[in-house]
């Protein structure tokens, strides 16, 4: 599966600053930020249990799951792995 991956808008995020605009919450300003560094943490996690994994046939799938935090609430396109052999 595909995904693009669209890069952190500083300049848009330092002009909604500029407006007063919140910091968190669903339409914050960070939360684009936050939701791509935890997707990103979530992959590299997932990489490095993959890697270090003692059963190779390991099925493997994308979800989307909700992230809650201070900052607000975000969907996060995580991935993950079931432990049932395809067959």
């Amino acid at each position: 599966m595909s995904q693009t991956k669209q890069a952190f808008d500083f300049e848009a995020a330092l002009q909604a600053l500029r407006e007063a605009q919140d910091l968190h919450g669903k339409h914050g300003i960070l939360t684009p930020l936050i939701k791509q560094l935890t997707e990103a943490a979530l992959q590299a996690e997932l990489e490095q249990h993959l890697a270090s994994e003692e059963m190779p046939n390991r099925k493997n799938c994308r979800t989307t799951k909700k992230v809650k935090a201070l900052s607000g609430e975000c969907g996060t396109a995580c991935t993950g792995h079931s432990d049932h052999a395809s067959g």
